[in-house]
């Protein structure tokens, strides 16, 4: 049976480091809780060095070069889930920080945690701690504690907060893995172009001049684009930088990014993924919202700050000001005309049944499934889309090459 390293947490706050033999990681966990402990990282014996040693920072502890220097969000889920875990075996809070402290990844997040310990210590509220770091957690974040805080139940709030936070991550995971192939197209083409011109092209040159003909148009455009390359390939390099740079800064602007995010929902297949994708994350975030005590108007304001797409975050407060006026929510976002027509429908429903988180959370689980379909779609057009593509820069180059060689054939008979 493979051998597993695990770290788990006494009922008295004790950490106990060890390796057991199992079949599975689930097996791992039932012997752990049958000895009283409280499982929190399981890894394989091979994998798991980060699971038997600390990482936190120490001391005089020399730093690597590649070393996190932020808290990424991966390691705040991580620390949110055991942070659930601790509170919900009924250690204290700041007992279960201390803990989390010598459990921590890396040193960001030991010292993001300590200074949370502290603050907590000195009298504060894991809310103000946590907004006091507003660069780390989000209002949503910090909104979901506080509401935990004052029900009296905050170990089962950051449980469902953690798993919020998961299904967001399955999300943007599934997004980002779907853009690999067609990116590494791209990469592709581009590195092909650019060997082609710098590298290939020049062979025939020599060759072309000693012919003493005029080149066909299509050879000279080739050929006139590989001698710029090889003399001028910094500068292209520095423009396209430059230029990548001016765009994303410009980009940043809110006119600007607004008219960007509106072309983007216009776009056929890409508007369509998009809005899924955003009204997927709308409805989970808004039904955690919900289920832990905040209003349906702050739990909107809140939501609106977690999209990522200006465009229908901003039709959200034209939705706010009717449900100020009494006119209710799912026929204002309806109106908005840029939200699923199905999605609006089922948050009517809800609504007009009292039953607006439940029909939320069906929502989200609907359009998680729907961008999965709409992923598929998308690359079923695209990668071959970016294929042909590839073909016709690279035969067309082909060709032009030919063209010139046929050119000098002719000159031979």
């Amino acid at each position: 049976m493979p051998l597993y390293r695990y770290r788990a947490v006494s009922t008295s706050g004790e950490v106990a480091v060890g390796e057991l033999d199992a079949a599975s990681e689930g097996e791992i966990v039932d012997r752990l809780r049958d000895q009283g402990l409280m499982p929190m990282q399981i890894a394989h014996a091979t994998g798991a060095a980060s699971v038997a040693t600390p990482t936190a920072a120490r001391p005089g502890q020399r730093r690597h070069l590649f070393a996190p220097t932020k808290v990424t969000r991966d390691q705040l889920l991580a620390a949110t889930r055991e942070l659930a875990t601790l509170l919900q075996a009924g250690l204290p809070l700041d007992r279960a920080l201390e803990i989390l402290v010598g459990l921590a990844a890396s040193p960001p997040v030991a010292l993001l945690l300590q200074g949370i310990r502290d603050d907590v210590r000195g009298g504060k509220a894991l809310s103000q701690a946590l907004d006091a770091r507003r660069e780390v957690f989000s209002r949503f974040y910090v909104n979901i504690v506080r509401a935990g805080e004052a029900g009296g139940a905050l170990g089962v709030v950051l449980q469902r907060l953690s798993d919020t936070m998961e299904r967001n991550k399955e999300l943007r995971e599934s997004v980002k893995s779907a853009l690999i192939y067609p990116s590494l197209l791209v990469l592709v083409a581009v590195v092909s172009v650019a060997v082609l011109l710098v590298w290939v092209v020049p062979q025939f040159e020599a060759t072309f001049a000693q012919a003493g003909k005029a080149l066909p148009l299509p050879t000279l455009v080739v050929v006139t684009l590989g001698k710029f390359m090889r003399g001028w390939w910094w500068a292209v390099a520095g423009v396209v930088f430059l230029v990548a740079m001016w765009l994303r800064r410009r980009g940043r602007l809110p006119g600007v990014r607004r008219a960007r995010d509106a072309r983007w929902l216009r776009l056929p297949l890409v508007g369509d993924l998009i809005a899924k994708v955003e009204t997927a994350r709308f409805a989970r975030t808004l039904a955690t919202l919900l289920a832990n005590g905040v209003t349906l108007l702050s739990g909107i304001a809140i939501v609106k700050e977690t999209m990522g797409n200006t465009v229908l975050a901003g039709a959200l407060d034209g939705v706010l000001v009717k449900l100020r006026e009494g006119k209710g929510f799912g026929r204002p976002l309806a109106e908005t005309g840029l939200y699923p027509r199905l999605a609006t429908q089922m948050v009517l429903v809800g609504e007009e049944s009292g039953r607006l988180e439940e029909m939320l959370h069906r929502v989200a689980d609907i359009y998680d499934r729907e961008v999965q379909a709409a992923i598929k779609r998308f690359l079923a057009i695209l990668e071959p889309a970016l294929i042909l593509t590839l073909a016709v820069l690279i035969g067309g180059i082909v060709f032009s090459i030919l063209m010139g060689v046929m050119g000098m054939s002719e000159l031979v008979i």
